[in-house]
């Protein structure tokens, strides 16, 4: 018996000093992890809706971290913008102007950038501490993958040619996410090259609780340059070169739409800059910036494929559909101020000009969980209407 007391005393004891050394290494890969991620601040701001928003100075840009650019001029406005864009839009519904909840509290000094801070909480979380440390934090994100064991679903008009980007009108809503590792978004996707190897760059809205923290729909980026096997959002690793003063990408959408009420929406266009080659991003009035074209070896000459459109994951959890919404939770058919809905759909062309896309169709996972209609209207220009619930009688 004492034999055995000590053995199992040995025993604790080195489950004891095991589990403190497997913390001591988790909270040392934290740390460095916060380290790289959150820059020296010349002014921290806090938000009403409780986020960080750090103003660092350009001297300390996060691109200087990736070797390709440790000298690297950084291009503060784009050269010119695309030519033939109609920015009526009807009384009912507004552009979600770009002014951040942040801001209120005030603002960044000059030559300095808005970043929204890393927690640590965040970075606790398991599936974001998977993904730092596999340093691939998109499961495979494209509808060409295999639908029978893909996670990820779509509704989306999908265009494919010679292009310099892409514009819509992303209408913002609010979706229901049945677990915190599980999104909803709406977004823009600008991309070139076979799907083993695809680069694209992507922006638009997510709600995803297990990244930010909470369930507001946040502005955000991704992107990848060899087929999703690595790539990141906003600023998770080096690449894409935040310039605006006033804007911080993963902060949250300041207006949404409500059932039968008001509907906002978010002003989105990515195009090649004609002199640098450089993917430039535009929310709104406000030139956010760009992805270096160096990072890519297909985008360079341009885009080959658009998409637009609504994505979640489905988990699966219990082994039913998820009831994650996509889009206001309501079947294209519903229209106005009911279902979600994509306005102003437009490519802009090798002649860096805007036009309706000539030829398009829509993808759909599964019709009966999400679904798409699409149209043409004066005022609108070619718009489509999508999403759904989810999980229902037609959809388990």
């Amino acid at each position: 018996m004492m034999i055995a007391r000590f053995v199992l005393s040995i025993l604790i004891v080195a489950a004891i000093v095991s589990g403190s050394e497997f913390s001591d290494t988790r909270d040392a890969k934290v740390e460095k992890i916060l380290k790289k991620l959150n820059k020296p601040a010349l002014k921290s701001i806090k938000s009403p809706d409780g986020d960080i928003i750090d103003c660092v100075h350009m001297n300390n840009h996060p691109i200087y971290d990736h070797p390709l650019f440790k000298n690297y001029t950084i291009q503060m406005k784009p050269s010119s913008y695309p030519k033939g864009k109609n920015n009526e839009s009807s009384d009912k519904e507004k552009q979600s102007v770009v002014t951040q909840l942040w801001t209120v509290n005030g603002k960044c000094p000059k030559n300095s950038i808005p970043i929204r801070r890393t927690r640590r909480k965040e970075i606790l979380r398991t599936e974001y501490m998977q993904r730092y440390d596999k340093k691939n934090p998109n499961i495979i994100n494209h509808p060409k993958a295999s639908t029978s064991n893909s996670i990820h679903e779509y509704a989306q008009i999908q265009a494919k040619g010679k292009f310099h980007g892409a514009h819509a009108d992303i209408n913002v809503w609010k979706p229901f996410v049945q677990t915190p590792k599980e999104f909803s978004l709406a977004q823009m996707w600008v991309m070139a090259g076979p799907f083993s190897e695809v680069n694209s760059v992507e922006a638009g809205w997510q709600v995803y609780q297990d990244r930010y923290g909470d369930d507001n729909p946040r502005y955000f980026i991704f992107w990848t340059a060899d087929g999703y096997h690595s790539g990141c959002y906003n600023l998770d690793c080096q690449g894409f070169v935040p310039v605006s003063q006033k804007f911080a990408l993963g902060a949250a959408v300041s207006n949404v739409s409500t059932f039968d009420g008001q509907q906002y929406h978010i002003s989105t266009t990515i195009w090649k800059d004609p002199n640098s080659g450089n993917w430039w991003l535009k929310f709104g009035d406000e030139f956010v910036g760009y992805w270096p074209s160096i990072l890519f070896n297909h985008l360079k000459d341009g885009a080959t494929e658009i998409q637009w459109g609504g994505e979640i994951i489905n988990f699966k959890d219990g082994a039913l559909h998820t009831t994650t919404r996509m889009g206001s939770g309501h079947f294209a058919e519903s229209g106005y101020q009911k279902a979600s809905y994509f306005k102003d759909v437009e490519i802009i062309d090798e002649r860096d000009i805007h036009s309706s896309p000539k030829e398009g169709y829509s993808y759909m996972t599964q019709e009966s969980c999400y679904n798409i209609r699409s149209g043409y209207a004066k005022v609108w220009g070619v718009y489509f209407y999508y999403g759904g619930p989810g999980r229902n009688l037609n959809c388990k």
